[in-house]
C-alpha cells in the first residue's frame, strides 16, 4: 500500500473514531439517566477503539502489532460490558434510573426477593 493511500485511510479512520467519541460525549451530557448514559458511553467507545486499533494494524502490519491489536479489542470487549453492567446496577439501586424509560423491570423483583430473604434470616 502506498504512503499516500495509507495516509488517507488513516485520516478517514481517525475521523470516524473522533466522531464516535464525540457521539459518546454528547450522549453522556444529553441523556437523562444512568442506563441511557451507559449505552451512549460504551457502544461508541468500543467501536472507536476498534477503528483506531484497525488503523494502527493497517499502518504497521506486523505479527506483533496485529496480535496486540486483537488482544486490546478482546479485553476491552470483555471488560466494558461488565463494568457498564455493574455501574448500571449501582445506579439502579441508588434510584438514578428513570422507571418510565424501561420497558420491563426484572431487577426490582429480584431485589425484593433478596430483601425478603434477608429479613427472614435476620441479617
Amino acid at each position: 500500500m502506498t504512503g499516500d493511500l495509507r495516509d488517507w485511510i488513516t485520516v478517514l479512520l481517525v475521523l470516524l473514531a473522533s466522531i464516535l467519541c464525540l457521539a459518546a460525549g454528547v450522549g453522556l451530557l444529553r441523556f437523562p439517566d444512568v442506563l441511557s448514559r451507559l449505552h451512549a458511553a460504551t457502544k461508541p467507545q468500543i467501536l472507536g477503539l476498534i477503528v483506531v486499533v484497525l488503523d494502527v494494524a493497517l499502518n504497521r502490519p506486523a505479527v506483533e502489532t496485529i496480535t496486540l491489536a486483537i488482544a486490546i479489542v478482546f479485553f476491552q470487549g470483555v471488560t466494558a460490558p461488565i463494568s457498564a453492567h455493574m455501574v448500571g446496577r449501582a445506579g439502579y439501586r441508588a434510584h438514578s434510573v428513570h422507571g418510565e424509560s424501561m420497558l420491563r423491570d426484572d431487577l426490582a423483583r429480584r431485589i425484593e426477593l433478596a430483601e425478603r430473604s434477608e429479613r427472614r434470616s435476620g441479617n
